[in-house]
């Protein structure tokens, strides 16, 4: 099978859950079939590493993003040619699915990791840019001859969002982990580097500081955690200056009435992050929309208890009770989100050895249930069944 698989992000330039499972899906599938990956990153080719990396039409140079956005998924649509089936990820490469089944009569499968729909602050970045990655994504999906939802709690919002779709065409397939990289890992420089205080217990959050990862409500939480407790945040690449002024606020506010908050704005190298999360006392995850979310399973396959907000695809990663904490969330009660992050995360500051049963639980749930082989191999079930039915 000639397979493209069509991505924004690709190794080095990974910042969200899609790159990363993109970036592992990808490693198991050359072991499957002939793979050939069409990201953005430059206008270049790496036949060895099966790579081909476009770049946005220098005309468009100053444009909407979305104009920028829809170049490079024409130039990838004409560099696919050849390939039998073409699978894309995130409205970024759809529209290039989409084109790539139409032009060369090919099926296009496509993974759903967020729905426009369920993101309208996107309108703060994108402006009416907004509209058209809307429109992107609607095409692809309702195109498409296979959408791959990420968890269920994804496919249901599939379907709610886009009433047309036929239901025996979206096909759940979990994100998964690599279990054998993200381990505990007991050194401590990157901590001693960052003035991480080793006798106290801290609370981590990593993540981009976006609406829908929800890092105001864990700021606004974090005013009543445990004063012996750090906070310690791994969070960049706001989506807009409006968001990031407003989450610099909050962490300068925190600091002049707690120590021990430690504000990371750089992405770290993935060893760093994982010696983080092996030593923090509880990891954080306050999204207000998350599909399933990776960086949870990141930090169960570390042996770390999780606090998580009940959206989405976590409830069917994080066992409330067994390898961490669900708070509820209603966007029409943001107080008691807040409130009840403040009272899950004291919960496990409080109990260490709860907080070290839930971390042990969370790793063998990582190891038993989300190896990226079984991610692999589920999907490319996906493919040879699409073929197998022409």
């Amino acid at each position: 099978m000639r397979l493209g698989l069509l991505t924004r992000e690709y190794p080095p330039d990974v910042y969200g859950g899609a790159g990363v499972h993109v970036e592992f899906l990808a490693r198991e599938l050359r072991s499957l079939t002939e793979l050939e990956v069409h990201c953005w990153g430059g206008d270049q080719a790496d036949p060895a590493a099966g790579v081909v990396r476009h770049r946005a039409a220098a005309g468009l140079d100053g444009a909407n993003d979305a104009l920028r956005t829809f170049s490079v998924d024409l130039a990838m649509a004409a560099a696919l040619e050849g390939r039998e089936l073409v699978h894309s990820h995130t409205w970024y490469a759809n529209l290039a699915g989409h084109v790539a089944k139409l032009l060369y009569g090919i099926p296009h499968v496509m993974t759903a990791h967020s729905l426009e729909p369920l993101r309208p602050w996107k309108a703060e970045q994108l402006g009416g840019g907004y509209a058209l990655s809307s429109w992107a994504e609607r095409t692809a999906v309702e195109g498409a001859d296979a959408v791959i939802a990420v968890s269920r709690g994804m496919r249901d919002d599939i379907l709610a969002c886009y009433p047309s779709l036929d239901p025996d065409r979206v096909r759940v397939v979990h994100n998964g982990i690599d279990t054998r990289l993200y381990r505990p890992d007991r050194g401590t420089a990157v901590l001693d580097r960052i003035g991480i205080d080793p006798d106290r217990p801290f609370v981590l959050f990593v993540g981009r500081i976006t609406r829908q990862k929800g890092v105001p409500h864990l700021l606004r939480a974090a005013r009543a955690l445990d004063p012996g407790a750090q906070l310690v945040l791994c969070a960049g690449a706001p989506d807009t200056p409006e968001i990031g002024a407003e989450f610099r606020e909050l962490v300068e506010e925190l600091g002049r009435t707690r120590d021990g908050v430690h504000w990371i704005p750089e992405m770290l190298p993935r060893p760093e992050v994982i010696q983080l999360l092996t030593h923090a006392a509880v990891f954080a995850c306050p999204s207000v929309y998350e599909p399933l979310g990776i960086v949870n399973l990141e930090a169960m396959a570390c042996g770390t208890a999780v606090v998580a907000s009940a959206v989405g695809g976590i409830p069917e990663v994080v066992d409330d009770g067994g390898t961490g904490l669900l708070v509820p969330y209603d966007e029409r009660h943001p107080e008691a989100f807040e409130s009840g992050l403040t009272e899950a995360l004291n919960r496990v500051l409080d109990d260490p050895e709860s907080a070290a049963r839930m971390g042990a639980a969370g790793r063998r749930r990582a190891v038993r249930e989300f190896g990226w082989d079984q991610v692999a191999r589920r999907t490319y079930a996906v493919y040879e069944e699409l073929l197998t039915s022409e």
